[in-house]
């Protein structure tokens, strides 16, 4: 298993060392308009990865508290339903 960790680390870090040998420096004019496209793309992706450990957080307690037999409304009180009253019905004092 090591060997083979090694022979992958020593093929990535060729292959970028390659790559990074043929880069040639671009002469781009990089607009705002790019700066706040980038900025909107990387904000986009943090929230989606916000929700998806909070998505993926939620699942996992909830198994978590069904294996360990725990209650989440344990210590809860329970209101009484809500009863409508009708005004005609009632007695006038």
């Amino acid at each position: 298993m090591n060997q083979k960790l090694a022979k992958l680390t020593l093929t990535a870090v060729f292959g970028a060392v390659i790559l990074g040998a043929f880069v040639s420096p671009a002469a781009a004019y990089v607009d705002p308009s790019v700066m706040t496209y980038a900025i909107q793309a990387i904000a986009g992706v943090v929230i989606v990865v916000g929700v998806s450990v909070g998505v993926i957080w939620r699942r996992f307690k909830r198994k978590a508290a069904k294996v360990l037999h725990i209650d989440e409304n344990a210590g809860k009180e329970i209101e009484a339903d809500v009863v409508a009253v009708n005004p005609e019905t009632e007695e006038k004092n």
